[in-house]
């Protein structure tokens, strides 16, 4: 299968260049809001955020009278991304120097580590990293006011949310309510595979945001051209050989000559065996034959059977701590790009993981969440000078028709196209859009050719929608694509100014409840806009641009936003999808959102009437057929049976 995303990147070495102190693009950017008190990065995985927070603790402890800074990591094993590191050799005034002994990211009991947290809060010394873990064990019955004058800086923070049983989501509420703590709050994506936030609005609206992104990180890159996002979808097991098929889905997609990070799928999931060593094993038997493990590392030598080389994998789904702790230390000392060819990988190796060499994450089996996603990704986007192209791909198992499973299956494959969609948006340079007021203001130089002026466009009028559309717009986005209805409106068998007016609104109301209709309105034309320009080809003839949307060729000069109500944002993943599953799946997936139709509502039919009226002119007087295999014209007859009823029942409330 094609990939569905597919972005390219102008290798200008930006974002790995540094300043006069040291501080590539991103960290220079976080250390301009060093002095907020409560403080969000939001940056790609790579981009340095534990070099940023260094850079931010020590300003904070020097020049603005906190006395400690605190690092709460998701793992141990990131927690020696926090370790001594020379800061000053490369312009900056102080090197980042914690005491080990108040590194608590070392094996050992919880209760020992929520001993030296107190003691540390007790002693003189400055800087203390542990995990999560630790974190919420010595907060539990901790006066928050011992957290004065000090800064608490959380890696990966979608790990926290404001749901109410989520321990590390109410330990910070209680933080920020009774205590003068200072807070740094960084991640690599801050989407969610469910509904609950990361933090109710009113506190979301006290932090400065920092948003560094996706294509500002890989734009800037000296080696890494390109990023291709695919989908693989396999029947039966994906170790196995089908009868239909040469070989495996696993063997189609895995190429022994890229650095590859497998993840196997969830022993929860439907396309686990619930074998996970026996998993890892088919995976080694795909490859090869296994020669020997090496006792001191782990590393386990297998020769291929396609080459005959020899390669050398990692298995870090073996939960020994033995086994484990042997690869995870040979991995951490990775130089080479010949040190290691396969990682196998179940719940590691996802998040501050570093394996720069890696050119492929492929991911066995569904992944609801987008966090979890783009964290998988960013495996695989660490610039290096072995590769010049990063792949990320999704193997899905396609059920069969007569599995009772099966809407649950299209539910999942859909979900994970739309997370295509949404990686598509995140993956694309960012446009600033403005008002054309009328043909004098095309003259203007606004000297940035990623400004777009549209005739109606609405812009914000408070802060909050400023604040969103600024930095939370993708986030936006992400509620919206995972949403159940524009789940089932996506692939077409709704009208495009349907979705565009009426479901994106109704679900930017229900997320954003503060937000005024005037404003609602300026975030769902930002919304609009921004998703279907990310999906269109700008072009130059001449001295003048156009836009390729949709089928359609515009000057840019005329665009105005009625004409872009009318294109569906989200369409062209699943035109992609639709030429490259097989006729029986498709039909699946079509049967499956007829089935769960999305509700007619009033705004829909008073939409669609006057395209309705048009269709039966050009068909001469003919109405749509509701049994018709078009689904457009289905629901037009649709549209008609619910005017109907509409009208009979006003007729009986007039009496």
């Amino acid at each position: 299968m094609p990939n569905l995303v597919e972005v390219n990147y102008a290798q200008t070495g930006k974002s790995k260049s540094t300043n006069a102190l040291g501080m590539r693009e991103m960290q220079e950017k976080a250390y301009a809001g060093r002095t907020a008190q409560y403080l969000l990065i939001k940056a790609p995985p790579a981009s340095g955020k534990s070099r940023a927070l260094m850079f931010i603790g020590l300003d904070k402890l020097k020049n603005q009278g906190l006395k400690k800074v605190i690092v709460a990591v998701p793992e141990k094993s990131i927690g020696a991304s926090f370790g001594t590191t020379e800061l000053k050799k490369f312009g900056f005034f102080e090197d980042w120097s914690p005491n080990p002994k108040y590194n608590l990211c070392t094996p050992g009991k919880e209760k020992s580590k929520v001993t030296a947290f107190l003691e540390f809060l007790a002693s003189e010394e400055e800087i203390l990293v542990c995990t999560h873990a630790t974190f919420r064990f010595a907060l539990d019955g901790l006066d928050p006011q011992k957290l004065d004058n000090t800064l608490v800086a959380i890696d990966e923070f979608h790990h926290v949310s404001a749901e109410g049983d989520n321990i590390l989501g109410q330990a910070l509420k209680n933080i920020m309510a009774k205590s003068k703590a200072h807070i740094v709050a960084m991640t690599g994506s801050y989407f969610r595979g469910d509904s609950v936030p990361v933090l109710m609005p009113e506190d979301e609206a006290k932090f400065t945001k920092v948003t560094y992104t996706y294509y500002q990180q890989l734009n800037g890159y000296e080696y890494l051209k390109s990023l291709g996002i695919g989908y693989h979808f396999y029947t039966g097991k994906y170790f196995k050989k089908h009868p239909d098929k040469e070989q495996s889905a696993l063997a189609e997609v895995l190429d022994e000559n890229q650095k590859t990070i497998i993840h196997i799928p969830s022993v929860n999931s439907a396309e686990s065996s619930k074998e996970k060593y026996d998993e890892v094993d088919h995976i080694i038997d795909v490859l090869g034959e296994i020669e020997h493990q090496d006792e001191k590392t782990g590393v386990i030598y297998v020769k291929s059977k396609k080459s005959g080389r020899t390669l050398k994998v990692a298995d870090l789904v073996n939960d020994n701590p033995k086994s484990r702790d042997k690869i995870s230390a040979y991995l951490r000392n990775i130089n080479s790009v010949d040190d290691i060819d396969i990682i196998i990988a179940l719940g590691m190796a996802k998040e501050g993981f570093d394996w720069p060499y890696c050119e492929h994450a492929l991911t066995i089996g569904y992944r609801g969440s987008l966090t979890e996603i783009i964290q998988i990704i960013g495996r695989a986007t660490r610039d290096s000078d072995n590769k010049t192209h990063a792949q990320f791909t999704n193997l899905i198992a396609e059920q069969d028709a007569e599995d009772e499973e099966v809407k649950i299956s299209v539910n999942k494959m859909l979900k994970a196209i739309t997370a295509s969609l949404l990686m598509e948006q995140v993956l694309a340079p960012n446009f600033k859009f403005k008002l054309k007021k009328d043909e004098d203001d095309e003259n203007e130089d606004d000297g940035d050719d990623k400004t777009i002026k549209i005739k109606g466009f609405k812009l914000p009028t408070s802060k909050r929608a400023k604040d969103i559309i600024e930095s939370d717009l993708n986030d936006l986005k992400a509620k919206i694509l995972q949403d159940p209805q524009m789940l089932k409106a996506m692939p077409g068998n709704v009208e495009p100014d349907v979705i565009n007016t009426v479901l994106i609104p109704k679900i930017i109301r229900e997320v954003y409840p503060d937000l005024d209709e005037e404003d609602v309105e300026a975030v769902r034309q930002h919304v609009v806009v921004d998703s279907v320009i990310k999906n269109s080809t700008i072009e130059e003839q001449g001295d003048k641009k156009f836009i390729r949307m949709a089928g359609s060729f515009v000057k840019i000069d005329d665009i105005h936003i009625d004409l872009i109500d009318t294109v569906n944002p989200f369409q062209k993943a699943f035109e992609i999808l639709s030429k490259s599953v097989t006729t029986q799946v498709l039909k699946l997936i079509e049967e499956h959102i007829q089935s769960t139709k999305i509700e007619m509502t009033e705004e829909e039919a008073r939409i669609s009437y006057p395209k309705i009226k048009e269709w039966v002119r050009k068909n001469n007087g003919q109405h749509p057929n509701i049994n018709s295999f078009d689904q457009k014209e289905k629901r037009m007859a649709e549209v008609l049976v619910f005017l109907r009823e509409l009208k009979r029942k006003k007729a009986l409330e007039n009496g």
